[in-house]
């Protein structure tokens, strides 16, 4: 088997450290083509007594399913799973909130900005929240205050003579 990829981080909280270990990868199954992803997880208190130890081997198309469900139950479990104080989000969130941006999706936002649609038509168009839509506005030049305008320029970066 082959390391592909691997990650290591390491946290306090108050008096206790934790450790996650991730590695991807290659081989050990019947073609030699699987993808695995190893969780090492360790975590020892102040007087280095173990509080958190383990290990799963993942097959690496099941780990986003897992993750989620990890994560949910571990929320839940302790008491999180729900409220405000959880993770958990609403079922009837954009399907595309928090996702990341790319320039495609940068260059249509602006034009559609430029165009004069408003906020919430385009938050419905790219499945996220107005709030989102808002925030990415000035990251593409665009004025989220006058709809179909730009930013102006800030008087620094005028050309000397320029009106204002």
């Amino acid at each position: 088997m082959t390391i592909v990829e691997e990650h290591r981080t390491e946290i306090r909280v108050q008096d206790t450290v934790y450790r996650i270990e991730v590695a991807a990868r290659e081989g050990g199954g019947a073609a030699g083509e699987d993808r695995w992803v190893t969780v090492m997880v360790g975590g020892a208190g102040p007087h280095e007594e173990p509080v958190a130890e383990g290990r799963l081997d993942i097959d690496a198309e099941a780990v986003p399913a897992l993750a989620t469900v990890l994560s949910d139950t571990l929320m839940a479990f302790a008491g999180r799973g729900t409220g405000r104080n959880g993770r958990r989000r609403s079922a009837d969130r954009p399907a595309h909130q928090g996702l990341p941006w790319s320039d495609e999706l940068d260059a249509e936002l602006e034009s559609r900005w430029l165009a004069g649609e408003s906020v919430e038509e385009i938050a419905r168009r790219f499945e996220r929240t107005p709030g989102g839509i808002r925030a990415r506005l000035p990251r593409v030049g665009c004025d989220p205050e006058r709809r179909g305008a730009y930013l102006p320029i800030p008087p620094s970066q005028r050309e000397v003579g320029e009106l204002g």
